[in-house]
């Protein structure tokens, strides 16, 4: 073999390790992000305008909740704890929505482990993988999702404007979030890995 060959096969070599070495710090970075986030997962009781209505309802009664409830709380573990202490009164709070709009069924809510793909909101993004999250049924369930973050309190501008990334994710985590899967494409390396991942687990 050449020796100009065995360069090149020695630089590409290098650069397919330099993008494994980048790709797996990144994933890891990832996982740290989804371990200090609470998700809000919200299902409609149907895809009727008046259901998709009031899930919206729902959604900034609860994420008003949840600003009072964490003005205290510095971390994923308390923002549960938090959270499943307060249960009944975010089901109170998601049922005096649901009648005050003229709805007979209830909300039932719990905390589960959920996948989520990635998704990009207006200032920052969730990477793909599990979380653990807020899951609320309105009714029977059947109408299409609505998801953000319910720790930290991201997805209401008043309180993302307060929240310090750095505090609560680090300086990696805050700048990861703040990442635009458009550019930077290693979010689509995570949520492929991620989404074998989790259908191992099914």
């Amino acid at each position: 073999m050449k020796k100009s060959n065995i360069i090149e096969i020695s630089v590409a070599l290098g650069l397919v390790l330099s993008i494994i070495a980048s790709a797996v710090g990144f994933g890891f970075r990832c996982g740290e992000v989804r371990e200090e986030v609470v998700r809000l997962h919200i299902l409609a009781n149907s895809d009727s305008e008046e259901d998709q209505r009031v899930k919206l309802a729902v959604r900034d009664a609860l994420l008003n909740c949840g600003e009072e409830m964490f003005s205290g709380a510095v971390n994923v573990d308390n923002a549960a704890d938090i959270l499943n202490s307060q249960k009944s009164e975010l089901i109170e709070t998601a049922n005096a929505v649901l009648a005050e709009n003229g709805f007979d069924y209830k909300a039932r809510i719990c905390l589960v482990k959920e996948y989520f793909s990635t998704r990009t909101y207006e200032n920052f993004t969730m990477p793909a993988g599990e979380y653990l999250a807020l899951k609320v049924i309105l009714g029977k369930g059947e109408g299409h999702n609505w998801w953000c973050v319910m720790f930290p309190p991201l997805c209401l501008p008043a309180a993302a404007e307060k929240t310090e990334l750095d505090a609560v994710f680090g300086s990696g985590g805050a700048k990861l979030v703040q990442s635009s899967p458009k550019y930077e494409m290693r979010f689509k390396i995570v949520e492929v890995f991620e989404e074998i991942k989790n259908r191992f687990k099914e």
